[in-house]
């Protein structure tokens, strides 16, 4: 029986629920990541590791094979060659191999793995349009993934032109006043009506 129940794979359901994230995620790993811990680490957008954690695509030595969407994520993230080699060879890697393959962005002390995280979404959020960081980060992923930029372009275009009716005005103003902008928009509420496109 290969019913939709036999055949769950909830890891794969929580990637694509980070996958279609209107707002950036970060992941901050301390500690073993190996297996769905580490393909459902994928889909975030930055990932931060502490001093003691380890990351491993073991599933040859199951007899497994990779879950929860890795197969699309991970050659992204590190590469067509080195994504095949993570998987051939299974091994388990310290932060600092992930760091130096390319699979997180920073390596801190354990003490410092949270306050280095919020500090880095502070960064992505604080006198940003919300708006804007939302539509930015589908039209990351979803139009990398196409055939050729000729959607990428069609979309940026679409998007460039609800920004200048929308919040793009405020920003330019506080640019042109020297002034912090105040963003107004909300998401979902005022994502440009072609979203989800």
């Amino acid at each position: 029986d290969l019913s939709d129940e036999t055949l769950r794979d909830v890891g794969g359901r929580v990637s694509l629920r980070i996958y279609e994230s209107l707002k950036p995620v970060i992941g901050a790993i301390n500690g073993p990541a190996v297996g769905i811990g580490a393909t459902m680490l994928l889909p975030m957008d930055v990932r931060i590791a502490s001093e003691t954690a380890r990351f491993g695509f073991v599933f040859a030595r199951r007899g497994i094979v990779p879950e929860a969407c890795s197969t699309w994520f991970l050659p992204r993230i590190v590469g067509m060659s080195r994504a095949l080699e993570l998987v051939y060879r299974a091994d388990i890697l310290t932060a600092e191999q992930a760091h130096e393959v390319g699979l997180v962005r920073d390596v801190v002390a354990e003490d410092e793995l949270l306050p280095a995280a919020y500090a880095l979404a502070r960064s992505f959020v604080d006198g940003h349009s919300p708006v804007a960081t939302a539509m930015m980060r589908q039209m990351m992923y979803r139009n990398s993934a196409a055939p050729d930029p000729v959607q990428a372009h069609r979309i940026e275009s679409l998007a460039m032109f609800y920004a200048s009716i929308g919040e793009g005005t405020e920003g330019v103003a506080a640019f042109r006043e020297k002034r912090p902008a105040e963003f107004t928009g909300r998401v979902p509420d005022d994502l440009p009506p072609f979203y989800p496109w």
